[in-house]
């Protein structure tokens, strides 16, 4: 056994004594090189917004983040290893300003927040609405001389939307992409979809609108007649 060990720690004993005193210093050097910094731009993720609210203006999506740490483990960081998160549970109707701070942002271990641009931001909140409205469609085309639409069917008629609620009683109806009904002779149908202007507004099921278009006899040809 002694002799074992003997063998294991003084055969070849400048050799092993030069790789550790190389692993030492090349430890030191990584350890004792400077911090860098780095600036990205990550995601703000909202928490815990309560049922009955809903956001009620242009949120902020991102923010700036400048971070310090070891070079080499900042060259490897990602928007997926960095988010800042804001927590909603105690929120009313109305306006909040918040503070975004590094408390806020979450990064891996040896990495530090040094500066959050914005560092405040103001929300809006107001109470969830549900409303039903009309589909109204939007038919564009080139018809056959004395042609034109004279009548457009939605299949469904209406759609249901949610949101803030100032923002819901406000819209008038949805409207559809346009349909391209070119050619049309009698009766044309379309799949398309439907669209709500408001961002802040959203259908609850969306689902494909079926356009029928039913062509008539146009104004100059009836009166020709």
């Amino acid at each position: 056994m002694l002799a074992w060990l003997k063998s294991a720690f003084f055969d070849n004993f400048i050799f092993k004594l030069i790789s550790l005193l190389l692993a030492i210093g090349l430890w030191l050097a990584v350890a004792s090189a400077p911090p860098a910094a780095i600036e990205m731009r990550v995601p703000i993720e909202f928490r815990n917004l309560p049922e009955n609210l809903e956001i009620d203006s242009a949120s902020f999506t991102e923010a700036q983040v400048r971070l310090r740490g070891p070079e080499r483990l900042l060259h490897s960081i990602t928007t997926a290893d960095v988010r800042a998160e804001i927590d909603l549970s105690d929120v009313q109707p109305g306006e909040r300003t918040f503070d975004l701070t590094a408390r806020q942002v979450h990064v891996p271990y040896d990495v530090e927040v040094e500066q959050i641009i914005p560092g405040q931001f103001r929300l809006s909140f107001d109470v969830r609405e549900m409303r039903t409205v009309e589909v109204h469609p939007r038919v564009i085309g080139n018809f056959a001389s004395g042609l034109q639409v004279a009548r457009v069917l939605s299949d469904p008629p209406t759609i249901t939307v949610t949101g803030p609620r100032r923002r819901v009683e406000a819209l008038e109806a949805a409207t559809t992409d346009p349909v391209d009904a070119s050619g049309t002779v009698s009766r044309g149908s379309f799949a398309t979809q439907v669209f709500v202007g408001d961002p802040l507004v959203q259908v609850v099921h969306p689902t494909p609108i079926r356009v029928t278009v039913i062509m008539g006899r146009s104004d100059e040809e009836l009166k020709a007649r």
